[in-house]
């Protein structure tokens, strides 16, 4: 074992979430350690849905999750194994990425928290609040933002 025995990692379905998914899951492939991908996510009518992606573009997915979780986590789950590792749990949380990234940080006792750098430096993230930074604040344990941009 290495250094990580679990490793937790948050997708949204966005390539800069994919791409962290990527690089949880070689950690994961090199402690041999468990990989635990998590998606938060909210309901929205589709009308909710397409005003977001109208206003915001990109950075939609910060206000509403458009992607079903389970569609996420099937892909994030077949990203983690092309990469080599298992993962050993895939959750799918109603609610805010910070939170539910925390929580079950704490529940299953991950040593690693992995989530992607989007919304840094950007004026929305400044607005809305960036959850790699706010991860980094509150996790309590070590995380890893990797530089997706």
């Amino acid at each position: 074992m290495g250094a990580y025995e679990t490793v937790l990692v948050g997708t949204d379905g966005s390539k800069s979430s994919l791409a962290a998914v990527d690089r949880a899951a070689a950690v994961a492939a090199t402690n041999e350690a468990r990989l635990v991908i998590v998606c938060a996510y909210r309901p929205a009518r589709r009308q909710e849905v397409l005003a977001a992606h109208d206003a915001l573009r990109d950075d939609a997915y910060q206000v509403v999750g458009s992607t079903p979780a389970e569609e996420v986590l099937r892909i994030a789950r077949e990203r983690a194994a092309a990469a080599g590792a298992i993962a050993g749990e895939t959750v799918a949380v109603l609610g805010e990425p910070v939170p539910a990234l925390t929580e079950t940080a704490r529940r299953v006792a991950a040593q690693l928290l992995v989530v992607g750098n989007r919304g840094l430096n950007t004026l929305t993230g400044r607005i809305l609040g960036s959850v790699p930074a706010e991860v980094a604040r509150r996790s309590g344990v070590d995380v890893l933002i990797v530089c997706t941009t």
